[in-house]
């Protein structure tokens, strides 16, 4: 089903001034409370911008983006559009702030790690994260894990899912998706994704059978899929629904939270992440069953699961009928989430910031499809992914990269992107990769013309100025004439 277009569903005011995000490292002493589930203009309490008049600088920058025609592109020899890394995580582009430092000291100098040591709930920072998680997303409740990937399989195993039932999950996802599938016990059942890279539904119930046993859907690289329509098909078919929210911790889908439509969502809080702790998870449910049986796999033993509840009865007869699987938090992460958490929403509108910045001077360039959400604003803005149909995607990301923005084809054949699916060779043995893409056309299809740019919430106005210039240079020059293949 077709969807408006992004631009004319979530307009942006025009200003008379340009306004420049305040970086990460300005934020000190800006930790503020964490809004009330669903606050519409949760955000705004926490707008800090400054204006700035279009000066010298800017004319320049507006120069660069409408540069000549006949620009040599970099991977031909040409200047490149920039030549300082492209920010990401992994190079060092995160937002951790003084108060962050504190916070993870105070819960060092306790010489207190350990979640279930003397204290009461309320008095740990892996409790105390728990119940402002629980205010943050309007859950009844939330439990702090290990990882994204723990969270995952323990919402399956604590739903009860017999092990060896199948759950289906999409084609394009993080490679812990069917990782945590399987670490529950179960099985993937890989199923087709559209245009915009989205679960497809159709697929799935043409897929349908009665072995499977659950529904996972993936907001994939900050997207919200269609989780209103799946939950309603879940409903139909009489299983539950949950959800990875790993990739889009803070997005919503119509003023509601992705990782609250499902039996349970599962998040990460791993360093790429809108809270990040280097590692870490956590998981939000509004079942007490779950949460209690949730709460002792990870590792809540001997009796240790009543802190979990007010009354201190959980609604299961006993802790000793599960495994522990040690997947707890530790207070160090705990501390150091919770300081985040109370600016959470401020790095969220950089994301979005940065996100419509390049849509508004992108969307209807001709020869690139820019990825659309399922509905206005329905995504977190991490990531920018567009298709050249008909075209060498694979040579766009190359000629992106060598104009200094960091790009990937989805669907390359020349990585190991354990994001697309026929990598996963734990799961098809000795198939070969053709015949394993076989399996999933539609979304070979899609992935091969698919090309990825991350977007940092720590990103300036130039910074996207120069993706912005860098992909228009590239398409010019990819619909001027045939291009050469990249040198290896």
């Amino acid at each position: 089903m077709s969807r408006p277009p992004l631009a004319n569903a979530h307009p942006v005011p025009q200003p008379p001034t340009h306004h420049v995000p305040v970086c990460c490292a300005a934020f000190r002493g800006l930790a503020r409370p964490y809004p009330q589930h669903r606050r519409r203009n949760r955000c705004e309490h926490s707008r800090r911008e400054r204006p700035v008049t279009i000066n010298e600088d800017r004319l320049v920058r507006i120069a660069a983006v409408n540069e000549p025609a006949d620009t040599v592109l970099a991977i031909h020899g040409g200047p490149p559009v920039r030549r300082t890394a492209w920010p990401t995580y992994d190079k060092g582009a995160v937002c951790i702030h003084p108060e962050d430092e504190l916070a993870a000291m105070r819960a060092i100098r306790s010489h207190l790690y350990f979640r279930y040591d003397h204290r009461a709930y309320g008095d740990t920072e892996c409790g105390q994260f728990e119940q402002e998680l629980c205010a943050y997303f309007g859950s009844k409740h939330a439990l702090a894990v290990s990882s994204g990937t723990a969270a995952l399989a323990l919402a399956i195993m604590a739903a009860g899912i017999a092990p060896g039932s199948v759950i289906a999950c999409p084609g394009f996802t993080f490679v812990a998706t069917p990782s945590a599938i399987i670490m529950a016990g179960c099985r993937p059942l890989l199923v087709e994704v559209d245009e915009n890279l989205h679960l497809d539904l159709g697929d799935l119930r043409r897929r349908w059978s009665s072995d499977i046993k659950a529904i996972m859907v993936v907001h994939m690289r900050g997207f919200a899929s269609d989780v209103e329509a799946l939950s309603d098909f879940a409903a139909e078919m009489g299983v539950p629904l949950f959800e990875d929210a790993v990739p889009a911790l803070g997005a919503e889908l119509n003023g509601r939270p992705l990782g609250t439509f499902g039996l349970a969502g599962a998040f990460s809080t791993q360093s790429d992440k809108s809270l990040n702790c280097g590692e870490g998870g956590f998981l939000l449910t509004d079942d007490s069953t779950l949460y209690a049986r949730a709460v002792v796999l990870s590792g809540a033993y001997e009796g240790r699961c009543q802190r979990h509840f007010a009354d201190g009865l959980p609604p299961i007869d006993t802790d000793l009928s599960l495994p522990l699987l040690s997947l707890r938090m530790d207070e160090i992460r705990a501390a150091l989430l919770r300081s985040e958490l109370s600016r959470l929403p401020i790095r969220l509108r950089a994301f979005r910031r940065n996100y419509q910045h390049v849509w508004d001077a992108l969307s209807g360039l001709p020869g690139i499809e820019i990825r659309r959400p399922v509905a206005p604003g329905a995504y977190l803005g991490e990531a920018f992914i567009f298709r050249v149909p008909g075209e060498d995607a694979q040579w766009f990301a190359d000629a992106l990269c060598a104009e200094g923005i960091d790009a990937r084809n989805l669907g390359s054949a020349h990585d190991t992107n354990v994001r697309v699916f026929w990598n996963w060779r734990f799961l098809f043995g000795t198939a070969d990769v053709a015949e394993i893409q076989a399996r999933l056309p539609v979304t070979t299809g899609y992935l091969g013309e698919a090309v990825d740019v991350p977007l940092s919430s720590t990103l300036s106005p130039a910074d996207c100025d120069h993706l912005v210039t860098a992909v228009r240079r590239v398409a010019r020059a990819m619909h001027a004439a045939p291009q050469p293949q990249a040198l290896p």
